[in-house]
């Protein structure tokens, strides 16, 4: 069983998650402000760069055997897009004090506590060895970024589809922007994400309560309010009345197809629920029916699936190919969405999509991370708790997939064609 707490302290929510089941005590900072595209190679140096140096512990070696006399503490961070906001989070994981020692995890927390709160500076910049270090690590990072097929193409496929829309924004970034950032500028940018963003934070474990809520107030400055003022997710727009159809060469050996289908019209009930079984039957796994018809049938695809992105309006498809089969892959595609539309799966493939999503619900209580994610779900966006996701999942019926299923448009096609095949 868990007990979960939550505290309004002014300018941060405190989330208490009492759960005794696991060893080590986890937790999470969340910073999240309004997404910003020429913000986001400047946020991913920031996080890196407080990973890498702070005003006591000037290098990453010294942070790693700072986190080895913590008991071998884990700190880490997460960029991730929601909708219209960018989200930074910081972890740190440590075990509780009954496997350690006393105050282990007060000292952990200070030590985590320091990495976020004081940074390497001094002049109102941050240290320029270290910063020289994190730029060239994010110059090599952006400057590989097309060696990824897989990920390239669907990143430049949501650039077609969508430019000036925030689900087309790189996540890693842009170059042209890592040039223009300094470590004065950097600086800068801290101390007004600090100000600025909203903030929640997350410890989950056998604890204390009030101990927990103590050490948090001693250690996690509280500042000024702030509240969303935005929606999450974006706003609906219409398929295009003709398909875009994009290729491009690569020097590679496969072919990487990304598709993007607008969702349009979904009740909330449809988004959460129907849109998940209907995903996971055309596209969710190796028993799905892109999955059988592209490459068992046809074997015209190395890889094929699907996913859905509910606060972007959008589900994504994406295939290994070779570039010869691409008519004939995409023919494949508008056929087994348009089989979704009359009603042409089978019972047994809701009861097979209706199990995997309890087992993968299922596998969130094994572990911290995804339960504190759960409960961040719950708060930013309102959604349902796990055991009322199971039981309004069993519920979508076979009318209430075909109704989705006509809610699902593609909007953009595109190809990243391996030359060398």
């Amino acid at each position: 069983m868990m007990e979960y707490k939550v505290k309004d302290l002014g300018s941060y929510k405190l989330h208490l998650i009492k759960n005794d089941k696991f060893k080590t005590i986890r937790t999470k900072v969340f910073f999240n402000a309004p997404v910003k595209k020429k913000e986001i190679t400047i946020r991913n140096f920031l996080a890196a760069m407080l990973m890498a140096t702070n005003e006591k512990y000037k290098t990453r070696r010294d942070i790693a055997l700072k986190c080895q006399d913590l008991y071998s503490c884990n700190i880490g961070y997460n960029i991730s897009r929601f909708g219209n906001y960018s989200n930074l989070c910081f972890s740190l994981n440590v075990l509780e004090d009954k496997y350690s020692e006393d105050g282990n995890l007060e000292e952990a927390l200070r030590f985590f506590s320091d990495i976020i709160y004081k940074p390497n500076v001094s002049s109102n910049m941050f240290d320029e060895k270290v910063f020289q270090i994190v730029k060239s690590d994010a110059l090599i990072s952006l400057s590989s970024l097309k060696e990824n097929g897989d990920n390239y193409s669907l990143i430049r496929m949501l650039e077609e589809m969508d430019s000036s829309s925030p689900l087309s924004y790189r996540a890693a970034g842009y170059l042209e922007d890592l040039e223009q950032i300094t470590p004065t500028i950097l600086y800068d940018y801290y101390k007004n994400m600090v100000d600025r963003d909203i903030m929640d934070i997350f410890v989950i474990g056998n604890i204390d309560f009030k101990e927990i809520e103590d050490i948090i107030r001693a250690n996690f400055p509280t500042k000024i309010f702030k509240k969303i003022t935005i929606p999450c997710r974006l706003e609906e727009k219409n398929s295009r009345s003709k398909k875009l159809i994009k290729l491009e060469e690569n020097d590679s050996n496969q072919s990487k197809l990304a598709v993007g289908c607008r969702l349009v019209g979904l009740t909330d009930y449809e988004r959460n629920y129907a849109l998940t079984i209907y995903n996971i039957i055309l596209g969710g796994g190796t028993d799905s029916k892109l999955f059988k018809e592209v490459r068992e049938a046809h074997s015209m695809a190395y890889y094929i699936s699907s996913v859905v992105n509910k606060l972007d309006n959008i589900m994504l498809i994406r295939a290994g190919i070779t570039r010869d089969n691409f008519d004939s892959v995409v023919k494949l595609i508008e056929q087994e969405m348009n089989q979704m539309k009359k009603g042409k799966f089978l019972d047994d493939d809701i009861a097979k999509a209706k199990q995997i999503y309890l087992s993968a619900i299922d596998e969130i209580e094994e572990s911290q991370s995804d339960i504190i994610d759960s409960y961040y779900m719950m708060d930013l966006l309102g959604v349902d708790d796990i055991e009322t996701k199971k039981k309004k999942m069993m519920l979508v019926s076979r009318d209430d997939i075909i109704k989705v299923s006509k809610k699902v448009f593609i909007d953009t096609i595109y190809m990243l064609e391996g030359v060398k095949e």
